[in-house]
């Protein structure tokens, strides 16, 4: 909606939450909560967000940056004291979308709704409600006997018929800005909390004359996290809702119960997840793949055709047709080239693998940039680190490493070259030549028998 405005309540403490952390910037599915809901705003056409910020004000900031405006709200004393806090950050006209920054299950379509609604029906105010199996704890919509919207009652302030009512106050609404404005200077403290509500503004709303409504939303969008819970319930809800969406798009997910993926996550048609997946950040898997079961894959690019079981990947860039696992780990800054192989127990660490290498199993590659068509043998190791600096190993194409091969860094294997299996290497080896550097094998013939005879076997 052109010209709408969007005002966040982020301000309370969580103590529910026992945590060192404001409320809001808790994850669901990879993304704080204060982010899903001005994401919401955002999806709506509303372009011009103030978010309300006071408990570790900071940490908001940080995570929402210069996205939005913030107001402060020092000491908490109610929503309509939070209101007050941002009233200078309103224009004098138009309509305000009001939210709370601990609802990040709603959704751009319910409140594109809301707001068409709002506008539709001419109203100066329009709630957004819900009917509760459960209503303890919410304010409670009071009508009339026509259905019109009289005012809203906290559940604190409610009389025992009052509390009996199950369509509840969701502390999400569009208000007329003039309206609300002065509503606001009117609206006292005199209540069971001693707090000023912004319900109360409803009420002096009405009594100007302006129009009251109210617009019904599921229970699970309004859905607000107080607690670690709750937090794990609003979850579970995201969690259906974003594997549901890849599915939509042409994913298959064999089990979407045990199968994680973040928010900004990007998978194309006819790639299968397998269950105990855990897929997260920025990450982006192309089409034919097949992933797990139980990988972690962490913001990182996965091509086309890929197969990955058992395996952790994390902020790597893999090509087309690679097979992975299982129990490998890619770690950061690697860069896996198409047709390679990563076998088991295999650990790449800030490397280059080339295209069509195989490093089948029980293999450490770090710091190293290795050629096309090479074979890492059972064992084999490129030795970085010698205590205080990292160094870089460097193999050609079509290199042959042995097993139990310790590659000492810095040293740089030539095109076509072989490492014979238990070597030792620490200088360069040119192109196409043999290296072996490990000691001559000498039998001695008959010397268990001896040992024996003198009583030490």
């Amino acid at each position: 909606m052109e010209g709408l405005v969007t005002l966040i309540l982020a301000a309370g403490l969580g103590k529910r939450m026992k945590s060192k952390h404001p409320k809001v910037v808790h994850k669901i599915c990879g993304r704080t909560m204060i982010e899903w809901v001005v994401n919401a705003a955002k999806d709506v056409g509303s372009n011009d967000i103030v978010v309300v910020i006071g408990h570790k004000a900071e940490e908001v900031k940080e995570v929402l940056k210069d996205r939005v405006k913030y107001a402060y709200q020092q000491t908490q004393l109610g929503t309509g004291h939070a209101v007050m806090m941002a009233r200078d950050l309103l224009p004098e006209q138009g309509n305000v979308l009001i939210l709370t920054g601990d609802t990040p299950l709603i959704t751009s379509q319910t409140l594109k709704s809301l707001v068409k609604f709002h506008v539709e029906e001419g109203n100066s105010v329009t709630i957004l409600s819900s009917v509760l199996e459960d209503p303890t704890g919410y304010g409670r919509i009071i009508r009339d006997e026509s259905g019109n919207v009289i005012k809203i009652v906290e559940d604190k302030d409610a009389t025992e018929k009052e509390k009996s009512i199950h369509e509840i106050n969701s502390a999400m609404y569009v208000m007329d800005i003039a309206k609300l404005k002065k509503a606001l200077r009117l609206i006292t403290n005199n209540n069971a909390q001693g707090e000023y509500y912004l319900t109360d503004a409803v009420e002096i709303i009405k009594k100007m004359g302006g129009k009251i409504g109210a617009f019904t939303a599921s229970a699970e969008e309004i859905m607000g996290v107080n607690s670690r819970i709750q937090l794990s319930d609003a979850e579970r809800v995201m969690r259906k809702r974003i594997n549901y969406r890849h599915m939509e798009n042409g994913v298959t997910i064999i089990d979407p119960e045990t199968t994680y993926i973040g928010a900004e996550v990007e998978i194309a048609p006819d790639t299968v997840i397998l269950p105990g997946c855990v897929i997260e950040g920025k990450t982006v898997i192309g089409s034919d793949c097949e992933i797990g079961p139980n990988c972690r894959i962490v913001d990182s690019h996965i091509g086309d055709g890929c197969n990955i079981m058992y395996s952790v990947i994390l902020s790597s860039k893999l090509g087309n047709d690679i097979k992975v696992g299982p129990f490998a780990q890619i770690r950061p800054e690697s860069v896996i080239h198409d047709k390679a192989k990563i076998g088991d127990f295999v650990e790449i660490k800030k490397s280059v693998i080339g295209e069509g290498t195989k490093v089948p199993h029980l293999t450490y590659v770090g710091d190293a940039e290795v050629g096309k068509n090479v074979n890492m043998g059972c064992g084999s190791i490129t030795v970085n680190y010698d205590g205080k600096q990292k160094y870089k190993t460097v193999i050609g194409d079509n290199v042959f490493v042995g097993c139990n091969v310790n590659l000492v860094a810095p040293v740089k294997i030539g095109n076509n070259a072989y490492i014979a299996a238990g070597s030792t290497i620490t200088e360069d080896v040119p192109e196409g030549a043999l290296a072996i550097a490990r000691s001559k094998q000498t039998n001695k013939e008959g010397w268990v028998q001896e040992r024996i005879k003198k009583g030490r076997l």
